[in-house]
């Protein structure tokens, strides 16, 4: 058994009443927090950039990521240093065990408490992360009341696994068909997004997207100045490659070999996600160890791919290069929205 971590929300003050909804005040919407939100596709530069914002914006770090969040994953996991903190309070990071369960709606109340504590300090809340359903869910809510049924759900899973490698694929073309739109930002292999597409198809007769769509039309949760940083995909390979050979330099595979030591299963969620998942194989004896850095490194890029499809459809993000990202004109003209 590993050991009980600390839950995020022993460390994060109660939000005030009101923070989750826009409340009403005399007819009129009172107006939400402004916030600040960095984005991208994995190392693209995101965490860099969003510390030197904080010490211009007099701003703590509130980071969005899925796996950052976890104690035990600090060198595959990219989580930033103290050192690359340099002093700049960082929440959300580090403070999960491996096996306590998380989803977009407990990240929406621990970043809400978050943002609350920030702003009733008078400081600038920056949201760093490239989990992109993480961000959507704060900045813009999470979708309810959208049709389900256990039934068909089961179906599809049973369908999967009575399929074979080619089934997934065919299912997800099947999505195309009546959801192009919701298609084109979930991976050919990913069975719970694809059988949740289905699924409400099959119920409502409407695509996951015009649900999507028409929660939208509420309105968002935050007022964000949301960035999302491009890089081209071969610049990204130059950064992923030596990045992914340093890290394993720094220890990696030992950091994974004590997590399973200490008897955490590995088969774990955090440990199924990118670069954890071919560590754990080549623990197990599945992938040989010349071939770890290479696997981890085409793992890496797919994973940049679909967080770059599931950015691109997001309305309200201003796509920057990372130079862009950091002209001064920008950050000036940032200051003056958080200050209006």
């Amino acid at each position: 058994m590993g050991p009980r971590g600390p839950t995020l929300r022993r460390h994060l003050p109660r939000a005030p009443p009101g923070l989750r909804r826009r409340p009403l005040r005399d007819g009129v919407t009172v107006p939400r927090p402004r916030i600040v939100v960095v984005s991208g596709a994995t190392a693209t530069g995101k965490t860099a950039l969003a510390v030197d914002l904080a010490r211009a914006l007099d701003g703590e770090l509130v980071g969005a990521d899925s796996v950052q969040l976890y104690d035990r994953l600090l060198i595959g996991s990219a989580r930033p240093t103290e050192e690359e903190l340099s002093g700049v309070p960082h929440h959300l990071l580090g403070a999960l065990d491996l096996r306590a369960p998380y989803d977009a709606a407990k990240f929406i109340d621990d970043a809400d408490r978050a943002i609350a504590g920030i702003t009733s300090r008078g400081k600038t809340a920056i949201v760093v992360g490239g989990t992109g359903l993480y961000l959507r869910a704060l900045v813009k809510g999470l979708a309810t009341g959208i049709p389900a049924d256990a039934g068909v759900r089961a179906e599809l899973h049973a369908r999967i696994a009575a399929g074979d490698a080619e089934t997934l694929r065919e299912m997800h073309r099947e999505v195309a068909a009546v959801d192009p739109e919701y298609a084109a930002r979930i991976h050919v292999t990913d069975p719970v997004r694809i059988v949740r597409a289905l699924e409400v198809f099959a119920v409502s007769g409407l695509p996951l997207s015009e649900h999507h769509r028409r929660h939208a039309a509420l309105g968002p949760r935050y007022e964000a100045s949301w960035w999302c940083l491009e890089i081209e995909r071969d610049a990204l390979r130059a950064r992923v490659v030596p990045r992914t050979r340093e890290m394993l330099a720094r220890g990696w595979v030992d950091e994974v070999r004590g997590i399973l030591a200490d008897g955490y299963e590995h088969d774990l969620k955090p440990l199924r996600s990118v670069g954890y998942a071919e560590v754990v194989a080549h623990l197990r004896g599945e992938l040989p160890a010349r071939a770890l850095s290479t696997e981890i490194e085409r793992a890496t890029m797919s994973f940049a791919k679909r967080q770059r499809t599931w950015f691109r459809g997001e309305e309200g993000v201003e796509w920057l290069t990372l130079e862009a990202a950091r002209e001064r004109s920008r950050w000036d003209a940032l200051s003056e929205w958080l200050q209006r």
